[in-house]
């Protein structure tokens, strides 16, 4: 199937998931500002310890701020248009994955757009807490206009990492079918301690979060270059090579992972 007709149903599928979910549009209001309510009520217990020391090794409340946020948009990017690859079990356990193979366009494509989600909750957290957080950097001159461009393109590239660390997880399902206690630790565990500083880490357990589950480069690393001017603008450069090894390297995966499919029966 050509590239132009399946992201043309892409399109379509996710059109019709949003007016199904629309059709309740105070439900989806009241779940948006809850969600941001919940999402926000984390960071405040950091601000609050951070507002009586100050800092944490050399960390302020405002570069704090800057991880916890992109951390945040680039995980809500992830989800917003691959929620299902997180959620892939049910359609294992289910037997629901079978429909999936039998329609005209990659599987992939098919699966990512189902219970499309509009996470307007995280994003008006993460984009209240980077405003705040840029302001209050830019305010007193550590950083400058360029940090914006930068850090949209760091959102950008932290997405596709999380994609492909939830992608790679998933895969893993086509053999244990039960993958929920895995994406724990990959995904949920892993992106909130890198919410923070990894110097907060004993070294092996930073080593952990660069280099076998690396949300490191999601917010840390391209934070040492438009937050304290360390490394050299190559990271940026260095981190879009990052993004594109972990995307190719999971749909690889994903490939040969279909190939060890073997149906439910249900």
């Amino acid at each position: 199937m050509k590239l132009k007709s399946c992201l043309a149903m892409y399109r379509l599928l996710i059109k019709t998931s949003i007016k199904s979910r629309m059709q309740y549009k105070f439900n989806f209001m009241l779940a948006s500002v809850l969600a941001a309510l919940i999402q926000i009520s984390e960071f405040l217990m950091i601000a609050i310890v951070l507002a009586k020391f100050g800092a944490i090794q050399g960390w302020s409340i405002y570069e704090i701020g800057y991880l916890f946020a992109v951390m945040t948009l680039s995980k809500t990017l992830y989800r917003t248009f691959a929620d299902e690859v997180h959620h892939l079990e049910k359609y294992l356990v289910g037997g629901d994955f079978d429909q999936l193979l039998t329609r005209p366009m990659p599987v992939l494509l098919a699966l990512m757009p189902q219970n499309f989600r509009i996470m307007l909750g995280e994003v008006l957290q993460g984009g209240f807490i980077l405003c705040w957080s840029l302001g209050g950097m830019m305010h007193s001159g550590q950083v400058g206009w360029a940090a914006v461009p930068f850090t949209l393109f760091i959102i950008f590239t932290g997405a596709v990492i999380l994609f492909s660390i939830g992608l790679a997880t998933a895969t893993i399902g086509f053999w244990t079918t039960r993958i929920e206690e895995l994406q724990n630790f990959t995904e949920d565990a892993a992106r909130t301690a890198a919410q923070y500083p990894l110097t907060l880490y004993p070294k092996w357990m930073k080593s952990l979060l660069l280099i076998v589950i690396p949300v490191g480069f999601v917010n840390y690393v391209p934070s040492l270059y438009i937050l304290k001017g360390e490394l050299g603008a190559w990271v940026l450069a260095a981190l879009a090579g990052v993004a594109i090894l972990c995307l190719a390297a999971s749909l690889r995966f994903w490939r040969f992972g279909i190939t060890k499919y073997q149906s439910t029966g249900s």
